[in-house]
């Protein structure tokens, strides 16, 4: 270990020591802590383009990207100016503004389900909204979700995984009344007629079916071919409303989501990260037939202090029409396949059961031999294994979402040198592998 190497981790640990006396467990945000792969986290100072540099200065290449926030990077020119220039008029205003006009009419071009859309503070906020809408809408209670899939941390969206049966919502954090979460069905992802058997008993007080549409919260589950035309179809014949959860596929997989990606509409859609350009965001949308129960026009309320603030609006904004001239999304597609067929390659000549799972720019790993189709197939693997893994890049300084059931990301601002040092690390990773096993 270098003095480099020391000094970083000497500052985590004092300052991740710090922070537990202050915030729970040290952070706000769980996965955060790297209590999933073990370990201390590492303290972020600062970030630009496709690095983050600790404390110390030392410098990582970020496939985190705040969670898939940052499309272009960090601290990308043309946002940070524009954010300047916004912030010298003010922070927050708690009235309406010419620029959520602007931001809203990008948001409807770009996905044409989308007739009307409201913004929020946050991607929890959306999908709470969203699906209190489609029970007003159908004046039904219960929602399908999927094992696996996480919405946010909304009380009835919180619920345990079934066992390839749909099974009424058990919550799965304390503090969650299972009245709250009774009416949440769970169904496993990619299986149909799993959820056309949850429909046929439910469908009497079946508001709708929820799903992000590649599975990315327990790291990168593609749909099958056909899975999610199922949904629509199945909506459709039981009058069900279809919400696509597109926080992270929202402006990731093409301009207009995964519905342009997979040629298919939903009746609502819930965005975030991307659209707020690296600050804190959310938004919902749908048909307006759906959307005009929304307070002040209908009787169904939502709101928020900071909804639509202008620092947030403003970076959205850029960062739309940037992705709209500047169309990256081939540009990042092949580039996430060549880093991800390399690694497939390089874990072969190891020996090493390794699936590398990807989707436009969304990629993760899962160290098993089994094909990776729901939650079940993905909570298989061996997270010790990952765990190693994680650590070794980690000394190579190669940044993941710190967790084996996370989704990783690309960039614009990832250069084909960051990529050939990023397989030079995975190689010496795999190597020490081998070497202890």
């Amino acid at each position: 270990m270098n003095d480099l190497e020391q000094k970083q981790i000497t500052i985590n640990h004092k300052l991740f020591y710090e922070a537990k006396k202050y915030i729970p467990g040290g952070v706000n945000s769980p996965v955060r802590s790297f209590n999933s792969v073990g370990g201390c986290p590492i303290f972020v100072r600062n970030a630009k383009g496709s690095k983050i540099y600790g404390e110390n200065g030392a410098e990582f290449i970020d496939y985190c990207l705040s969670w898939g926030v940052l499309i272009f990077g960090h601290a990308h020119p043309e946002i940070i100016s524009a954010i300047h220039e916004v912030l010298n008029q003010g922070t927050s205003f708690g009235t309406a503004t010419k620029s959520e006009i602007e931001l809203a009419k990008l948001i409807i071009e770009a996905i044409p389900s989308i007739e009307q859309v409201r913004l929020t503070n946050s991607g929890t906020e959306a999908v709470m909204s969203a699906v209190r809408l489609a029970r007003a809408f159908t004046k039904k209670n219960k929602i399908i979700k999927f094992e696996g899939a996480y919405h946010g941390h909304a009380d009835y969206l919180l619920v345990k995984g079934g066992s390839g049966q749909a099974v009424s919502g058990v919550p799965n954090s304390p503090g969650v009344p299972k009245d709250f979460s009774k009416h949440t069905i769970v169904v496993p992802y990619n299986d149909i007629k799993e959820v056309e058997k949850a429909v046929k008993k439910y469908h009497k007080d079946l508001a709708g079916i929820i799903v992000e549409p590649v599975s990315a919260n327990c790291g990168v589950v593609k749909p099958l071919s056909g899975f999610l035309e199922g949904l629509r179809e199945i909506s459709d014949r039981y009058n069900l409303v279809l919400i696509f959860d597109e926080v992270i596929t929202g402006f990731r997989l093409a301009y207009g989501g995964a519905q342009e990606y997979f040629n298919i509409r939903s009746d609502l859609t819930c965005l975030g990260k991307i659209i707020g350009g690296g600050l804190p965001v959310g938004a919902f949308g749908g048909r307006k037939e759906i959307m005009k129960l929304l307070v002040p026009e209908g009787d169904v309320y939502q709101a928020g202090t900071l909804s639509g603030n202008p620092l947030a609006v403003t970076a959205g904004i850029v960062t739309l029409n940037m992705l709209r001239k500047n169309n990256p999304y081939e540009n990042l597609k092949n580039k996430t396949k060549k880093l991800c067929e390399a690694i497939c390659i390089s874990a072969k000549n190891y020996k090493i059961n390794l699936k590398v799972s990807y989707t436009g720019s969304l990629f993760s790993f899962f160290f098993t031999d089994k094909e990776i189709r729901n939650y079940a197939s993905a909570s298989l693997q061996d997270l010790k294994l990952f765990k190693k893994f994680y650590h070794n890049l980690l000394k190579e300084n190669i940044y993941l979402s710190p967790s084996g059931f996370e989704t990783n990301f690309l960039s614009s601002a990832h250069t084909d040198e960051d990529i050939e040092k990023t397989l030079r690390a995975i190689y010496k990773a795999f190597k020490k592998l081998t070497d202890i096993s």
